[in-house]
């Protein structure tokens, strides 16, 4: 049978191609995007397969079969983000490299990081062409990402547990992510909040008045979304194990219970161990230290945040109690399930990517 489809054209590359390429690889700080592109087009020339290309890079194989092509069509300059329509470029690619590397690897003598004038100031060319460029290969010197790699000595056997009840949960059980968040503030202006208008953000005075705190217990139901909730006013072991209690009631008795969870101390008392004797379906399964974030009820803390607590006023903890428990209410009646997408392996290979990094930058750790 005839083969249909595009013919899959052959990438010979010359030394010069390759030296370019495996720098552009290889150099840490280099744009994603391009990165990725290079490491496609080397991998082609090896003659390595667009599925084993894609599984290998992380990426799909119709991906492999575009930067394949635009490299077999433009060579190099193929890899670079095509130009919008516009004026012809005056820019030469020896400039755009300068200005990229030097964004990537260097810093002025009086900051920590180059601005538009100051790069343009010192290339002769003007700071929205510098703005341009910068867009054009996703450089953002300004920000600064944070990262904490975490010293649990378990670390490894905690995230393929946790990823194995998001993307795999057992049988026959109900597996709900849990956590406090403590302290919250019924605060209330001091000033009416000023309506939004045309042109015109709401405005809300800066000065408040605090009328008391409450600790919000949240369990969300991995499977539909839902969302088990109590409001105390401390978070001690025993209201965790009343909390546990709630959530006993409002499971089916023939189902296995899995909770997923932070290591607060309180989660770990003897009042909490024999309680757990007594209620044997229930298992605990804990994040990593400082991995709070593979706890998923955090999403659900966030969108009550910013969804109804951060722009609210509350005279009183009751009224902050009752608004909680409403903004609950109406959750439950049309729950979002949040889906975990990473697998485990992906997750530790952006964590060894991490310790790569940083023993590459200090050799002495």
């Amino acid at each position: 049978m005839a083969h249909r489809g595009r013919p899959t054209p052959e990438i010979i590359l010359s030394a010069e191609e390759r030296a370019t390429l495996q720098r552009w690889a290889q150099r840490h700080s280099s744009s994603q995007a391009l990165a990725l592109r290079s490491k496609i087009v080397l991998a082609c020339a090896q003659g390595d397969l667009h599925g084993e290309i894609a599984a290998k890079l992380g990426c799909h194989p119709v991906t492999v079969g575009k930067w394949r092509r635009r490299f077999a069509e433009l060579r190099l300059d193929g890899l670079v983000d095509a130009p919008r329509p516009g004026a012809v470029r005056t820019i030469g690619d020896d400039v755009i490299e300068k200005v990229i590397v030097e964004t990537l690897e260097t810093a002025p003598p009086d900051a920590t990081h180059w601005s538009t004038r100051g790069l343009a100031a010192k290339h002769g060319i003007s700071h929205t062409t510098v703005r341009e460029i910068w867009r054009a290969f996703g450089l953002k010197p300004w920000r600064e990402d944070s990262f904490k790699v975490s010293p649990d000595p378990d670390l490894v056997e905690k995230i393929r547990d946790l990823v194995a009840l998001y993307i795999n949960p057992p049988v026959a059980a109900a597996v709900f992510a849990v956590d406090e968040k403590p302290q919250i503030q019924a605060l209330n202006r001091t000033a009416p909040t000023l309506p939004m208008l045309p042109t015109t953000p709401a405005r809300a005075t800066h000065d408040y008045q605090r009328n008391g705190t409450v600790d919000l217990f949240a369990a969300l139901e991995i499977a539909t979304g839902k969302v088990i909730t109590d409001i105390r006013a401390r978070h001690t072991s025993a209201d965790f194990v009343a909390f546990l209690n709630k959530v006993n009631r409002n499971v089916p008795a023939d189902l296995e219970v899995h909770v997923i969870l932070d290591n607060l101390s309180a989660h770990k008392t003897p009042t909490v161990h024999k309680w757990l004797l007594r209620h044997r379906r229930f298992h605990l399964h804990f994040t990593p230290t400082y991995g709070s974030w593979m706890n998923l009820v955090e999403r659900w803390f966030s969108a009550l945040t910013t969804k109804k607590l951060q722009r609210s006023a509350h005279r009183s903890v009751h009224e902050l109690a009752a608004d909680i428990q409403a903004w609950t209410a109406a959750w439950n009646d049309n729950p979002t399930p949040f889906v975990w997408h990473k697998t485990a392996e992906e997750i530790l290979e952006r964590l060894a990517g991490y310790c790569a990094a940083i023993n590459q930058q200090d050799p002495s750790t």
